[in-house]
């Protein structure tokens, strides 16, 4: 974009005055343990589906429940529903829940926002054309027939991991909520619903009549062929053998207990819903240790604020402490460094609170693949002990070994063991499992969202590399070559890489260029210069950088209608990690973080800047407009002293 905005270059004091800002405003957000913590959000359909349990349970919060409702009111949209991001199209499933978790709430259907969204959805075909989980939520409480789901029986839990259909072909997150799930749909539970709240003037024809709940667009040929095995199976799981049936039952209960925790199964909100319900299902009391356990997992997920409540998806504090250490301790680093001795004092504590959370003798779900493997990661949440993540642990690696790799030495050599260990065979690494790509099951009708996989990404990928390459073990050489071709091979042809967990190619792309230059490849290298290109190409004329989930949609990568703080941050740093300290994109992006700074030394942004699911299920990082401005001003100034001029380090 050639178009340029006058702003007043930004100079030294500029930069100073703004890092000190920042970094007083993220210090005061720091836990006495230690460590940090953001809100996590998402779209409507988590607080709906909260909202509904409630209901399913009678175990209805009232106040709980109009707050929720006030949440739900403010982020409905002009087309009549709700997005999956800030801004975003109409999203016919959400809308469908927070139709439904409004009216449970008490919202009368005449008035105008409940009419608006009501005429939209029946515009657009109605709730029969709901997505597979929406249908199931519509189950649960009467409002559409089972056979309006896919067949998933219970059997699918006595599967060997060499079958097809098997779970351990899944994704974490889908084992997670599939285990309770397919309990449900074996019993087949109606919900309490102590109101009698029901939906059906949400449906174009009334759902018995409904005769085509799995259709199209399918993403292949074998979309269709599936869609003839759901058919041909109907009839025949009923009559599979009794024993058989009780025994998968019993094995999906042995899989939840065995990984449910305070953070509940997974730590992730479908999952732990649905063992609540599958607990209530079997006639387990809410008093029981074990419902009591999943259903305060729950309880934890709530924010609230003002006079509203929304429920997060998860939580989010060893990512949060991760990152907010790292650019705590880039604000504290160089001759111009911000409160260097307190700031690492702080940090201590921060690295001693990720060390006791590091998972040493828990052999989790990643194990299947990789029976050899000493566990050493870290998991997302606060307790998650069965799924750690290899892009946490990286990140938790490159903190510790910055801050102290002498102190951190056996965390340290834990952690890169388990990451190494945790390769796929193309030189990738996913975010939980090791080649968990066997895309066909991405065909099925159960899996119409497309994320029931974990396969290597590039964004993780990149953080791999970052952490060896820093950790410099010569040893680690061929891992980090082969990994070094596979991102090699996933650069799109603007010279962008995509970014699977954030949002999106500005994202992928400074996750990537990070990596190849502590790798030490070539800052003239014709990848590295074409991701550059790419980068100038898409900054905007302000001097900042933005992009939304639109470009997991088709939208254009890298664009969007402003610019936002996370993605110039993400974006300077990934000019400066391969050369381009004093070009004039980099200047200017820094020009717009400072001038975006407010008073308390924070930034503000609206769009969502992370993404769950592709095309499914958006998230907004409230700590990311915090921690990236400060780490790529800091990173500037750091630089401007260094007698190389090159980043150093991983991130």
């Amino acid at each position: 974009m050639s178009e340029t905005l006058s702003r007043k270059p930004v100079d030294a004091g500029d930069i100073n005055d703004a890092i000190t800002g920042a970094h007083a405003a993220l210090g005061g957000r720091q836990k006495d343990d230690g460590h940090w913590v953001f809100e996590l959000e998402a779209d409507a359909t988590i607080p709906s589906e909260y909202v509904l349990l409630e209901h399913y349970l009678d175990r209805i919060d009232q106040e709980k429940q109009d707050r929720i409702g006030v949440y739900l009111r403010r982020t409905q949209c002009d087309h009549g529903g709700w997005p999956l991001y800030e801004g975003g199209k109409f999203d016919l499933s959400a809308t469908v829940k927070a139709y439904f978790a409004l009216k449970a709430i008490g919202d009368n259907i005449d008035a105008p926002h409940m009419k608006q969204a009501r005429e939209a959805i029946l515009d657009r075909g109605g709730a029969a054309r709901a997505n597979v989980f929406t249908r199931i939520q519509l189950a649960l409480f009467g409002e559409v027939p089972w056979r309006a789901t896919p067949v998933m029986p219970v059997e699918l839990m006595l599967l060997p991991r060499t079958a097809f259909f098997s779970v351990w072909n899944m994704a974490y997150w889908s084992r997670a909520v599939i285990a309770p799930m397919l309990v449900l749909g074996s019993l087949k539970p109606l919900a309490v619903n102590p109101r009698g709240i029901h939906v059906q003037e949400l449906f174009v024809r009334p759902p018995e009549e409904v005769r085509d709940w799995i259709r199209g667009p399918y993403r292949s040929v074998w979309g269709r062929v599936f869609k003839h095995l759901d058919t041909v199976l109907r009839p025949i799981v009923p009559m599979l053998p009794r024993k058989m049936h009780q025994k998968a039952i019993k094995v999906a209960i042995a899989f939840v207990e065995e990984r449910l925790s305070l953070g509940g199964l997974g730590a992730i909100y479908p999952a732990m819903a649905n063992v609540v319900m599958m607990y209530r299902a079997l006639g387990v009391p809410d008093e029981d240790p074990r419902a009591a356990t999943a259903w305060q997992g729950i309880q934890d997920l709530l924010v609230k604020k003002d006079n509203e409540i929304y429920c997060q998806p998860c939580v989010s504090p060893v990512w949060d402490t991760a990152l907010s250490g790292l650019a705590m301790l880039e604000a504290a680093s160089g001759p111009h460094a911000t409160k260097r001795d307190e700031t690492v004092a702080a940090l201590k504590k921060s690295a001693a609170w990720l060390r006791d959370r590091q998972i040493l003798d828990v052999k989790g779900d990643w194990a299947i693949n990789a029976p050899d493997l000493r566990p050493g990661g870290w998991a997302f949440q606060y307790e998650n002990d069965y799924y750690p993540d290899v892009d946490d642990t990286a990140v938790v690696g490159m903190l510790l070994h910055r801050l102290d790799p002498e102190e951190n030495r056996e965390a340290i050599e834990r952690a890169r063991e388990w990451i190494i260990g945790m390769q796929s065979t193309n030189g990738g690494w996913g975010a939980f499992d090791i080649n968990n790509d066997l895309e066909l099951l991405n065909h099925i009708p159960f899996s119409d969202h497309g994320a029931l996989l974990d396969p290597p990404t590039a964004d993780v990928s990149a953080r791999c590399v970052s952490f060896l390459c820093q950790l410099g073990h010569a040893e680690d050489r061929p891992v980090i070559d082969k990994a070094l071709e596979y991102l090699r091979a996933e650069q799109e042809r603007e010279g962008c890489w995509f970014g699977r967990w954030g949002t999106n190619y500005i994202y992928g792309t400074w996750s990537v260029l990070c990596a190849l230059n502590i790798a030490g490849v070539s800052h003239d290298d014709a990848m590295i210069k074409r991701a550059v290109a790419w980068l100038e190409d898409v900054q905007r004329p302000d001097g900042g950088w933005g992009e939304d989930c639109a470009s997991y949609e088709g939208g254009a990568p890298g664009v969007y209608k402003e610019s936002l703080p996370t993605q110039t941050a993400w974006a300077v740093l990934a000019l400066m990690a391969v050369g381009q300290r004093e070009s004039d994109a980099v200047k200017r992006g820094m020009s717009y973080l400072v001038s975006q700074q407010d008073e308390k030394g924070e930034w503000h942004e609206e769009p969502y800047n992370a993404v769950g699911f592709p095309k499914v299920f958006y998230l907004r990082y409230h700590g990311y407009k915090q921690f990236f401005p400060l780490t790529a001003l800091s990173r500037y100034r750091n630089l401007s002293a260094s007698n190389t001029g090159r980043v150093e380090y991983g991130f």
